[in-house]
């Protein structure tokens, strides 16, 4: 009579959850994900995910945005720190603050901001050459 139905569990869990905000909607306000999310409407506020954001031509975001990956057509003001990388394509128009991982700019992208880039801290050697620091030789102690 009650059955264990694994089988419709399992294909719950192990689809991954995307938020759409459509053309038209208008979103204020503060919000965590856990999902992707594609925005072409208009979100103002804070938002917060660990998966990939992509921000249509129609779409613009005014606010912070803390995640992995994002990818823009469309617009943003405010402060965006991804942890992985930023790509813009041509429609694409960006102002404010951004730190990010890595950074793929198209031609005619818009980008006005104060951009800091987390990568891999590099050292002068004697003959003036950069030469990356490895883990160890970074977090040596006394």
């Amino acid at each position: 009579m009650f059955s264990d139905n694994k089988k419709d569990k399992n294909m719950v869990e192990g689809t991954s959850s995307q938020n759409i905000i459509s053309q038209g909607t208008k979103i204020v306000g503060d919000f965590n994900s856990e999902g992707d999310f594609r925005v072409d409407g208009i979100i103002e506020g804070n938002i917060k995910t660990t998966g990939k954001v992509v921000v249509g031509k129609a779409g613009f975001i005014k606010g912070t945005l803390q995640g992995t990956d994002a990818y823009f057509e469309g617009k943003f003001s405010g402060k965006l720190s991804l942890s992985g990388t930023l790509t813009l394509k041509t429609a694409a128009h960006i102002e404010g603050e951004v730190i990010v991982g890595k950074l793929a700019v198209e031609p005619g992208a818009t980008f006005n901001v104060t951009c800091i880039m987390k990568g891999t801290v590099k050292e002068m050697n004697k003959s003036g050459q950069q030469q990356p620091k490895t883990q160890s030789e970074t977090e040596k102690t006394a």
